[in-house]
């Protein structure tokens, strides 16, 4: 019998996310107060909504740590588990850190599909952590209504050396490493079952090269490009790094067959949301509804968006002063 695990779940990959004004509310009592008592010096938390947690434990050795995980964006068991491994090592790369170790996160639905299609994914999970050099030790599982995957990686960082959110600088290019449209050929794949190569091997390309890259090249800010979509994660780097962002549409690069998924309406719910929530700090300019949406499309295991010109890859636009408006986004 032949499974497709996209029929198993209500949303797939980064797309099923909580939305980003509703998640934002959920953590704000998170944000500051004391300290703990204990070692380490906590340099990135949750103020900024960065992509992971950074801990100094001494002069030049950070800790970096993540989790992440969601719903099969894919049909096919152990390229899912790819995707989902990618897609949580990313965060280690979007900090500028190198993964050391990471532990498994399933869910499923074990009264339902074959325990041999978990064993897949995790194969899939363990080929892509190999790959990037990262130990895998173990992990948590639990019987789920749907099918659930993703890592918690811990990874290593030189404290002066981080990528971080909140570090942009006006006058600044800004440089994408994957193309767009995951997002609404993954909507497609799921209602069709139709395969792109294209897009399965974006999502299972790993950001190593390309956050070490934006080191060598000097960058000191970067996030990567996942469920909010470009529009969300560009805005929430504006907004830490007190700037403006101005995006070229026309630089930024999509996967073939993006536009004509978008024209025959495959657009996830999690898509509209993301243009929704930054609508408020958005100069579109002439830009039309359907390229806004190509912009906000939420990605899975996306590219880095990085503060700074790196060798390789496309410049889509400049950091700039803010605005006092408080427009964090123009798109021209």
């Amino acid at each position: 019998m032949t499974y497709r695990l996209t029929q198993y779940a209500h949303g797939g990959g980064c797309a099923c996310k909580i939305p980003p004004g509703e998640l934002e509310t959920v953590v704000a009592g998170l944000v500051g107060g004391t300290p703990p008592d204990g070692p380490g010096e906590l340099m990135v938390g949750l103020d900024d909504g960065d992509d992971a947690a950074v801990v100094r434990i001494n002069g030049d050795t950070a800790v970096v740590a993540t989790a992440d995980f969601f719903t099969p964006v894919l049909d096919d068991a152990y390229d899912f588990g790819r995707v989902a491994a990618a897609n949580a090592l990313s965060d280690v790369y979007a900090m500028g850190g190198t993964p050391l170790v990471a532990v498994n996160l399933l869910g499923w639905p074990r009264d339902v599909l074959p325990m041999e299609l978990a064993a897949q994914v995790l194969a899939g999970g363990l080929d892509v952590a190999r790959e990037a050099g990262c130990h895998v030790a173990g992990g948590h599982s639990v019987d789920d209504p749907e099918p659930k995957y993703g890592m918690a990686v811990t990874g290593i960082a030189d404290p002066a050396k981080l990528l971080r959110n909140d570090r942009g600088a006006a006058g600044v290019p800004l440089t994408l490493t994957k193309p767009l449209g995951v997002g609404v050929l993954n909507s497609r794949h799921k209602q069709t079952g139709e395969v792109f190569p294209e897009a399965v091997k974006a999502m299972t390309t790993l950001n190593r090269d390309a956050s070490a890259a934006a080191l060598k090249a000097g960058a000191v800010c970067a996030t990567d490009v996942t469920g909010f979509g470009l529009l969300g994660h560009l805005h929430k780097l504006a907004r830490a790094s007190r700037v403006t962002a101005r995006l070229d549409a026309a630089a930024v690069p999509y996967l073939a067959g993006a536009r004509d998924a978008l024209a025959a309406g495959y657009v996830s719910g999690g898509t509209k949301r993301n243009l929704d929530w930054v609508r408020p700090h958005l100069d579109p300019g002439s830009i039309s509804e359907d390229e806004l949406l190509l912009l906000a499309d939420a990605q899975t295991s996306g590219g880095l968006l990085v503060a700074g010109e790196v060798p390789g890859y496309p410049v889509v636009g400049e950091l700039i002063m803010a605005r006092p408006d408080g427009v964090t986004l123009e798109v021209r």
